[in-house]
């Protein structure tokens, strides 16, 4: 009995294993790309609408405090780096649906590795523009 369950329980486990990199059809693919760059777009354009909110509330300083503008935009221009990098990631991690096995995954590890690059720069660039 004891056989049977750590049979069944092998089975489920390789049987969901192997779904983990199943490739979807290439129009899913399309679609879950498509939507992906629309929110990407949406969060980016948010970003930059946010952005230059700070950057107008910190211009009405500006007499005194032209550091606070600065420290602002650099704010700004880090969250919308940084928008747009996830966004970026979201669409390579939809484009990757369209592979399978080793080839999905290696796509992911690519995405991924693309992804964290695009946040060190960002965060590279906000500390190079701090006063």
């Amino acid at each position: 009995m004891h056989k049977l369950a750590g049979s069944i329980i092998a089975i489920l486990l390789i049987a969901g294993m192997a779904a983990c990199n199943k490739a979807k059809s290439p129009d899913t693919v399309a679609n879950d790309v498509a939507a992906a760059r629309q929110k990407a777009a949406a969060q980016v354009a948010d970003a930059q609408q946010s952005a230059g909110k700070t950057t107008d509330s910190a211009q009405a300083k500006v007499d005194d405090k032209e550091k606070d503008l600065n420290s602002a935009e650099a704010k700004g221009d880090y969250e919308v780096a940084t928008a747009k990098a996830e966004g970026d990631h979201k669409i390579a991690l939809e484009k990757c649906q369209a592979l399978a096995g080793d080839a999905q995954q290696a796509c992911k590890d690519k995405a991924d590795a693309n992804y964290d690059l695009a946040k060190a720069n960002a965060k590279a660039t906000l500390a190079a523009q701090k006063p």
